[in-house]
């Protein structure tokens, strides 16, 4: 097995897509109703990613040039405790290439770049019922934040 980490290009859309489909459907199974919801095709990905404004970046993760995993990330701000923070929007590696510590090289690289950029932390939302995802990032040191709830409100609400 030969592991490639790079970063995303406009050519990886369709594999990116792809990947994003089967982590969604995943999801489903687990109970999320947003599981079966297609809003992320090719178009957003590369008018989100590679238009004139983009609004994330990530990396592709390949095993011997076939596309395994990738993880998408956005900058943030945390004004409260004044530092830089990379969100990871999306990790995702392909049943099966799990536990060949690629999702482990996928965070590494995002927090290697994000201290490049003055960035201290990274930050993520989890799915409660996806079990396989706490215990992944809790083998990497994430930490559960009792202290902080989600909340969201959509932008056209008021």
């Amino acid at each position: 097995m030969t592991i490639t980490i790079r970063p995303l290009t406009p050519a990886d859309a369709d594999a990116i897509v792809g990947m994003h489909d089967a982590f969604m459907a995943y999801l489903g199974e687990l109970g999320d109703p947003d599981g079966a919801l297609k809003y992320f095709t090719v178009e957003r990905y590369l008018a989100d990613g590679f238009g004139p404004d983009p609004v994330f970046a990530g990396y592709i993760a390949e095993d011997g040039g076939a596309p395994c995993g990738y993880l998408l990330y956005c900058k943030g701000y945390n004004v409260d405790l004044a530092y830089r923070l990379f969100f990871v929007c999306d990790l995702w590696v392909r049943p099966g290439t799990r536990g060949k510590g690629i999702g482990r090289e996928l965070v590494k690289r995002c927090a290697a770049d994000c201290r490049t950029w003055g960035g201290e932390w990274l930050e993520w939302y989890v799915y409660r019922p996806n079990k396989m995802a706490f215990e992944f990032y809790r083998k990497v040191g994430g930490l559960e934040s009792d202290a902080l709830a989600v909340m969201t409100l959509k932008a056209d609400a008021l």
